[in-house]
């Protein structure tokens, strides 16, 4: 099985750069122990309080994209420390890698606690994505009781199905806004048309063809 290998110190001091050399033996025996195939080394300097730590990043990232699912780091701490261990534990677990450790000589063992906290994560995560997508279809019903016809409207749609638009249609952002709809609504609206589009854009293309009409 591919694996990655992460170590992490806190700070530039030389006595770190031993314990980086440390970490990298010892997992690297780990690895050898339970005969996983590893695919990378990343080594940082950064607090475990931060979350955005290119290392780690680069560790997510790499378990998304590539046939990897398994992560060895010295112990949960070298993951991070406080709310941000919490966090990639999380993505981890999103993403449904294994994590071993030297400290456990296997498979990390999660505290009831940890377990209990990250499964309430995920649970408000689920109801969020509810919540979302009953935004869409609601803000979609009342576009259509507006009279929005978005076979009509919408050209192409066959086209790049599943993709992000990157472009707003303003004609139809123009439209929707004159039927009264929210700039929240409209956003929501086109989400679910495939146009990836926040309330901050819709409002500020709306102001950009507004102020553009004035000028002429």
């Amino acid at each position: 099985m591919k694996a990655l290998i992460y170590c992490r110190v806190s700070t530039e001091k030389e006595a770190q750069e031993t314990s980086l050399v440390r970490q990298k033996e010892e997992l690297m025996q780990l690895a050898e122990k339970y005969s996983f195939t590893v695919e990378k080394v990343i080594e940082e300097k950064a607090s475990g309080y931060e979350v955005d730590r290119d290392g780690m990043l680069e560790v997510l990232q790499l378990l998304k994209e590539e046939d990897i699912n398994i992560l060895l780091v010295q112990d949960e701490t070298r993951l991070g420390r406080g709310h941000a261990r919490i966090a990639i534990l999380h993505c981890l677990q999103k993403e449904q890698a294994a994590i071993f450790t030297i400290s456990h000589q296997g498979e990390l063992q999660l505290s009831e606690s940890d377990s209990m906290v990250l499964e309430i994560i995920s649970i408000v995560e689920e109801y969020q994505r509810k919540l979302h997508n009953a935004k869409i279809k609601r803000g979609m019903k009342r576009a259509v009781q507006k009279g929005y016809r978005p076979e009509k409207n919408l050209k192409n749609q066959h086209i790049n199905s599943g993709r992000d638009r990157k472009e707003a249609p303003i004609e139809e952002i123009v439209r929707l806004r004159h039927n009264k709809l929210t700039f929240a609504e409209i956003a929501v609206t086109l989400k679910g048309f495939g146009y990836n589009v926040s309330k901050a854009t819709v409002h500020r293309r709306y102001q950009e063809y507004m102020e553009m009409n004035d000028s002429e």
